[in-house]
C-alpha cells in the first residue's frame, strides 16, 4: 500500500495526542502505590462500560476520592498519571452513558481526553465480554492493571484483541472536478450520510478488503488504494484503518441491507447541502469527518 504524497488536511481525532500507556510499569508495585498516593494521579470512573458526565465533561478524580473497583493503568500524559477504575454497572443511573453517548461531549474536548477515555472503555468492554476461558471454560483473574486476563483453572493468559475495519472515501475522477461516494445505514435519520466501512476478513488485504467492501455495499468498482491513517474505535474493539480509493466504475446499485442509499457529491452540493441541513456528516470525532474533509480541502458545517 502506498503512502499518501501530502499529509492528511484533516487531523484524526483519537490519534492526535496519544499518551504514553507504560506498558513496562504495569507490574511495578512499589510506583504504583507511589503513583496511587499521589493526588496530582487522577481517575476515571466507569460503572460496567459507563462513564459519569458531569456539566457535559468527563469526570476525573484524585484516588483518595475513586471507589474500590478494578484498576486500569492507562499512562502517562504531560507528567499525569492516568488510572481507570471499573465498578459494578449497577451502580449506573440515568446520568451514566455509553461511548457512543459521549461522542457529542468528545467532538469540542479541550484537553484532549478522548484517547485516554477510548482506551479506558476498550478495557472495560474486553473485560466485560471475556468472562469464559475459551480453553476450558474457566474464570478469569484480571492481571496486569487490567492488560491481562488470566484463567484461575487452566492458566492460560489472554490478551485484548482488536479487530482490524477498513473506511474509504472513495472518489472518482480528478480533484478539482472528482466526486466523493457516500452511503447511508437505512436505520439513520433522514440526510445521514457518511463513508463506507466493513471488517477486514480472514487472509485479506487491506487493499483487497476495501474494494470488496465498496463492491459489495454500493456496486462501485475500486482501483488504487492509498493509506489515509488510522483510529482506534473501541466499539466493541475495532482499529479503523482510513483509506482513499479511486472508482473505476460510477453506476451504483446498493445492497439495501447495510447501505440503503449511496450518492456521488461535488463539492459544491456537498458544502451546499451541509449548509441547509440536508446533509448530515459524521462527528469530528471519526475519521470518516477526517477523511471526508481531507477530499473536501477544508471545514464542513453540521455533525451528527
Amino acid at each position: 500500500m502506498t503512502t499518501p504524497s501530502t499529509p492528511p488536511t484533516a487531523p484524526i481525532a483519537l490519534s492526535n495526542r496519544p499518551h504514553d500507556r507504560i506498558g513496562h510499569r504495569r507490574t511495578d508495585e512499589d510506583w504504583l502505590a507511589e503513583v496511587w498516593a499521589d493526588p496530582a494521579t487522577r481517575v476515571l470512573v466507569i460503572a460496567g462500560t459507563r462513564v459519569q458526565l458531569v456539566d457535559g465533561a468527563l469526570s476525573w478524580l484524585s484516588p483518595a476520592e475513586a471507589p474500590e473497583g478494578t484498576r486500569l493503568l492507562l499512562g502517562e500524559r504531560d507528567g499525569v498519571v492516568s488510572f481507570a477504575v471499573i465498578i459494578d454497572g449497577s451502580a449506573a443511573d440515568a446520568g451514566w452513558m455509553p461511548l457512543r453517548g459521549l461522542v457529542p461531549a468528545l467532538a469540542d474536548d479541550p484537553d484532549d481526553q478522548a484517547a485516554l477515555l477510548v482506551h479506558a472503555i476498550g478495557i472495560a468492554e474486553w473485560i466485560w465480554a471475556t468472562r469464559h476461558c475459551i480453553r476450558c471454560g474457566g474464570t478469569y483473574e484480571v492481571m496486569q492493571l487490567g492488560h491481562v486476563l488470566r484463567c484461575t483453572d487452566c492458566g492460560r493468559e489472554e490478551f485484548p484483541r482488536t479487530d482490524p475495519a477498513v473506511i474509504m472515501v472513495v472518489t472518482d475522477g480528478e480533484a478539482p472536478d472528482d466526486r466523493c461516494l457516500l452511503g447511508r445505514h437505512p436505520s439513520w435519520p433522514a440526510g445521514r450520510y457518511s463513508t463506507l466501512a466493513g471488517f477486514v476478513e480472514p487472509g485479506e488485504s487491506i487493499e483487497q478488503a476495501v474494494r470488496r467492501e465498496v463492491l459489495e455495499e454500493s456496486g462501485i468498482e475500486v482501483g488504487a488504494v492509498t493509506y489515509f491513517g488510522s483510529q482506534p474505535w473501541p466499539l466493541p474493539r475495532s482499529l479503523m484503518i482510513g483509506c482513499l480509493a479511486h472508482a473505476t466504475s460510477t453506476d451504483i446499485s446498493v445492497d439495501g441491507e447495510e447501505i440503503e442509499d449511496a450518492r456521488w457529491f461535488t463539492r459544491e452540493q456537498m458544502r451546499t447541502e451541509a449548509e441547509a441541513g440536508t446533509l448530515v456528516l459524521p462527528g469530528g470525532i471519526s475519521i470518516s469527518r477526517s477523511l471526508i474533509e481531507h477530499w473536501y480541502g477544508g471545514t464542513l458545517p453540521g455533525q451528527w
